[in-house]
């Protein structure tokens, strides 16, 4: 395998012309001969360049609306062929295959395609198969043909055969890597949309996909590599959010950004919100007339976890909060959108991040989660289930009131974006306490009250903020135990999604206690 070898004659055909007609300039100066197709040819030579149409080289017409024109022996010969090989020259020879030294193709742009909202036959129309077929072939041969699939790399590919005639060996290993990840990128993006169009979620190959964002610092840790690719979901969130200000977004950053944005997607839009995340679990969330309350009341709920925090809001935000907000110290903010006066206020504050999303995500929305595991990775789909008044199974003597309602309903739905076991206190729109990620419930219990019981002090409540709280467990309570914890701290409602073995002790012992409890039937884990 040469370190070098010349590049002759390079065949153009791109989807995407970006920097293509002067990346072909500087090839023409360099004495490459240039093949092109269709569209291609037509915008190099309206740019003056002398062109040769791959139809004159396969002798052989495009035909079918150009599903026909580089599928042929002479082009893909000309890809595949080993010069070192004299059995494959004397085929070039008695074929009349010409070398094919470099080539410079980017496919049909079936992703943007299926996003602008095409029908299926214009998506099926989109899927590229000559495009492929060719750079897989010049990948393969990556010994002796250089292939450029990113418009990126038009400048260093013509830097080299400007100063050597080819290209090194080194690049050309480094193209076809990027072609063939490419390709697979691509295929699987058909894949993903197949599967929507049939409704088989789990096929026996599953394919994901993704483009490099961000090349980040570190990952969890300082000690791991890390970084942020893109999967072409246009769920408003971290990755389709412009980030307006701020240092790069870590791992850790675009972890709890994101679990705060899911969790904000609860909420009404109309309802102002306001959750704050650490270490991807609620530490204060709540609702209000303005979002200058709510963020009052959910910093309430733990301000020493609140520091350095991430906060996520589901409307604009302004002035007034931006000034709130900055009043502490802040990671990421990340909010549908801001007005200028917020922005100012931001500006001051250089290294937090700001994030505008565009929209706020919803609770109910599609896809599927990925988590890897040794040797493989799980896949389901989000837990988009959201229950209404009308769900709930009330089980209790007492029925709750109005108030503990809506507040058993704001718990639950925080509940379900808590690291089980999760426990979460609420009371009048707001967190007062957060047990998150212990294994057992009880102790759940027992550190969320205890936190809220810490808040009260801090604040200087009175009394303990869980007095009079709804409380809300993310899965059923398997002995009353973490029940009557939740009594102790002064809860007076719960929520529960019901289906333990012990069901009627709990409720037996709700009744003792004088709680009103509703079942949802709906288990939220979040692992």
């Amino acid at each position: 395998m040469a370190d070098h070898h010349p590049a002759k004659r390079a065949l153009i055909s791109v989807s995407d012309k970006t920097g293509v007609i002067d990346f072909a300039r500087r090839l023409a100066a360099a004495g490459v001969e240039i093949i092109s197709t269709g569209g291609t040819a037509a915008a190099l030579r309206d740019a003056g360049l002398a062109v040769r149409d791959v139809a004159e080289v396969t002798e052989f017409p495009e035909m079918m609306g150009g599903r026909i024109k580089t599928l042929h022996p002479r082009v893909h010969g000309g890809l595949l062929a080993l010069r070192d090989d004299p059995g494959h020259r004397q085929a070039m020879a008695d074929h009349a295959i010409p070398e094919i030294d470099l080539l410079v193709v980017n496919l049909y742009p079936f992703e943007e395609t299926v996003a602008r909202g095409a029908g299926y036959d214009d998506s099926v129309e989109n899927i590229d198969i000559g495009g492929p077929a060719m750079i897989r072939a010049a990948a393969k041969n990556h010994a002796f043909v250089g292939v450029v699939t990113d418009p990126a790399d038009y400048a260093h590919a013509a830097e080299e055969i400007e100063q050597t005639g080819g290209l090194t060996l080194a690049l050309r290993k480094r193209l076809a890597m990027k072609a063939f990840s490419m390709t697979a990128a691509y295929d699987s993006a058909i894949a993903g949309w197949f599967r929507k169009q049939t409704g088989d979620a789990f096929p026996r190959h599953y394919s994901l996909a993704g483009a490099l964002a961000q090349e980040l610092r570190y990952g969890e840790n300082p000690h791991q590599r890390a970084a942020f690719y893109m999967t072409g979901d246009r769920r408003p969130g971290v990755a389709s959010a412009r980030q307006v200000q701020g240092k790069a977004l870590s791992y850790n950053n675009l972890n709890d950004t994101d679990a705060a944005y899911e969790l904000i997607g609860e909420f009404d839009p109309a309802a102002p919100a306001v959750a704050i995340i650490k270490h991807a679990n609620p530490c204060g969330v709540a609702v209000g007339p303005d979002l200058e309350t709510a963020y009052e009341k959910a910093l309430r709920c733990d301000p020493v976890s609140a520091f350095g925090g991430i906060i996520a809001v589901n409307q604009p935000l302004t002035g007034p909060i931006a000034e709130k907000i900055t009043a502490i110290f802040t990671e990421v903010v990340i909010a549908p959108d801001a007005d200028d006066a917020a922005m100012a206020v931001f500006a001051k504050k250089k290294n937090l991040r700001l994030l505008l999303a565009g929209a706020a995500p919803r609770a109910d929305g599609e896809g599927f989660l990925i988590r890897p595991l040794a040797g493989g990775f799980l896949v389901q789909s989000r837990d988009g289930t959201t229950v209404a008044q009308d769900d709930l199974r009330i089980v209790t003597k007492r029925a709750p009131t109005d108030g503990e309602m809506r507040d058993m309903a704001f718990a639950f739905k925080v509940a379900k974006h808590v690291k089980s076991n999760a426990i979460v206190y609420a009371k009048d729109g707001a967190t007062v306490g957060v047990g998150a990620g212990q294994m057992s419930r009880l102790d759940a219990s027992r550190i969320a009250a205890r936190k809220a019981a810490d808040a009260a002090e801090a604040c200087g409540a009175p009394a303990p903020l869980t007095q009079g709280s709804a409380v809300a467990s993310d899965a059923f309570f398997p002995f009353a135990d973490g029940l009557l914890a939740a009594a102790e701290a002064g809860a007076t409602a719960v929520i529960q999604p019901g289906g333990s073995m012990r069901d009627d002790d709990v409720i037996a012992a709700a009744d003792k206690a004088g709680l009103a409890m509703a079942f949802t039937g709906v288990r939220h884990f979040r692992h």
